[in-house]
């Protein structure tokens, strides 16, 4: 008996789309199959498997080292690995041991880039088929577990900020190589402040294209391509899907758009503020609703009247306010995304909603009868990592529901209004975290503590570098 059907991992779906993956891997003649999982980070990790050998053992699994769950942004492994424990307090984290990556087969598909490679999702296993309590797409699996309890499902749609470069130089010499590397030299594809020209969009519109073309033969949901505010700055959204997909679309959208960038000259990142004059900040701004299984409504949609929401959906968006710092972590995980929050910008700075504001944290759009009715989540940089951002807004939502919770009127004048302030830094982010027990509750004190020593182990290093800014301010003045 596999390791599949021997656990009972996958769901009849699952079952039936193995065979089409295998079919297709045969019709195609494919060479190599890309095995990957999502990390702490949201970045995909894993392995290139020859077809054959990765069909084979479709159902067995695929051994990879569990130091993966074990690294901060600079892929610094930041537990002790070799001690007792491992540093996780579990026997099978220790010693850099293994866990088994376990495909799902309906993520699978063909990469138009490189076309005789599949590429398929995969879930983290110990070899008792326990799942690894670290991995952030069962964790987000195990939360819409509880909303589907509920008889509900969550549906999200993305609206991502992001730059695209020219690649002048991409500082491949032995030297660069640390950890993390040399980054690399750019130019602009487009001067900023043009915002949704046409003038704009066609200056950018050959790398564009490339990206469009091969998003869509992905089966991404695109819906739009636009410029945004800033040089070389640009925005993709998606129509809206349910459950695991988003967020299994936004760590492939990432990957891909990198990838994709990279063959052509290109750099794509996804950082929130890049150390380049004239650059402006990016934001990932997260449309999200409830929808019953039963007969597919909108739960935040009011049926009748001036109100801009329905009971549950106010109650869920007085939620999201209410534990707004302690998800921040979630959010905005990044050192660099909290440059983002400022006052008088497209970017909130306290937990506030508004009807159709783009200076609130949450956005309500839509209104009675409107089955559209949904709440714009603008807190988010693009760095952040899906399954956490999405399942600490469903969390956060149902607490609010089930505490009947008021949201309080609308703030028109977002910077002015009283309300809690938005962490300031990565450091106020993880502390409000510590020192929330809802969150520890909902997501468990092993993956809370995880999560903020790798975050803390980031921290540190920051902290113990000379920026330009001490130098500049101090070597002259002492």
């Amino acid at each position: 008996m596999t390791f599949v059907a021997r656990h009972a991992l996958w769901s009849d779906e699952q079952r039936d789309a193995a065979l089409r993956m295998r079919r297709i891997v045969e019709d195609r003649n494919l060479e190599v199959i890309r095995l990957a999982f999502p990390d702490q980070h949201g970045v995909l990790r894993g392995k290139t498997i020859i077809a054959t050998e990765a069909i084979a053992s479709l159902e067995s699994g695929c051994s990879i080292t569990t130091t993966m769950l074990a690294k901060d942004t600079s892929h610094r492994t930041v537990f002790p690995v070799f001690t007792s424990g491992g540093g996780f307090g579990m026997k099978e984290m220790e010693g850099a041991a293994d866990v088994l990556m376990v495909a799902d087969p309906t993520t699978f598909r063909v990469l138009p880039w490189a076309p005789t490679t599949g590429w398929v999702l995969c879930d983290l296993y110990f070899n008792d088929g326990r799942p690894v309590p670290f991995a952030t797409r069962g964790l987000y699996k195990r939360v819409l577990d509880e909303l589907g309890s509920r008889g509900c499902d969550f549906v999200a749609g993305l609206e991502v900020e992001f730059h695209i470069f020219r690649l002048d130089d991409p500082h491949m010499r032995p030297e660069d190589a640390g950890q993390p590397g040399t980054p690399p030299s750019v130019s602009l594809l487009s001067h900023g402040y043009q915002y949704l020209t046409e003038q704009r969009f066609d200056q950018m519109e050959p790398v564009l294209e490339i990206l469009r073309r091969d998003i869509v033969a992905l089966g991404l949901p695109l819906r739009s391509v636009e410029v945004e505010f800033g040089p070389s700055q640009c925005e993709f959204t998606f129509a809206p899907r349910r459950g695991l997909e988003p967020a299994d679309n936004m760590v492939l959208f990432r990957s891909a758009v990198k990838q994709i960038a990279r063959r052509h000259g290109y750099h794509a990142t996804f950082m929130c503020r890049p150390k380049l004059p004239n650059v402006f900040a990016s934001g990932w701004h997260l449309h999200q609703s409830i929808v019953s299984r039963t007969n597919g409504e909108n739960q935040f949609m009011a049926k009748d009247g001036a109100e801009p929401l329905s009971a549950f959906g106010k109650s869920y968006l007085a939620g999201l306010l209410d534990h707004a710092r302690a998800s921040t972590v979630f959010t905005t995980p990044t050192i660099n995304g909290y440059k983002r929050y400022r006052s008088y910008s497209l970017a909130p700075d306290r937990a506030i909603w508004g009807r159709d504001n783009r200076g609130v944290m949450i956005r309500v759009l839509g209104g009675a009868g409107d089955a559209a009715t949904r709440l714009e989540n603008r807190i988010g940089e693009p760095a952040a990592n899906p399954y956490l951002y999405m399942a600490s807004q469903i969390l956060s939502g149902l607490d609010g529901v089930d505490r009947k919770l008021d949201p309080g009127p609308s703030a028109d004048t977002p910077y002015e209004t009283k309300a809690p302030l938005l962490p300031k830094s990565l450091r106020d982010a993880v502390a409000a975290l510590k020192d929330d027990p809802f969150f520890r509750e909902k997501f468990g004190a092993e993956f809370v503590d995880y999560y903020t020593h790798i975050k803390n182990a980031e921290i540190d290093r920051f902290l113990a570098e000379v920026t330009d800014w001490e130098h500049r301010e101090y070597f002259e003045m002492f």
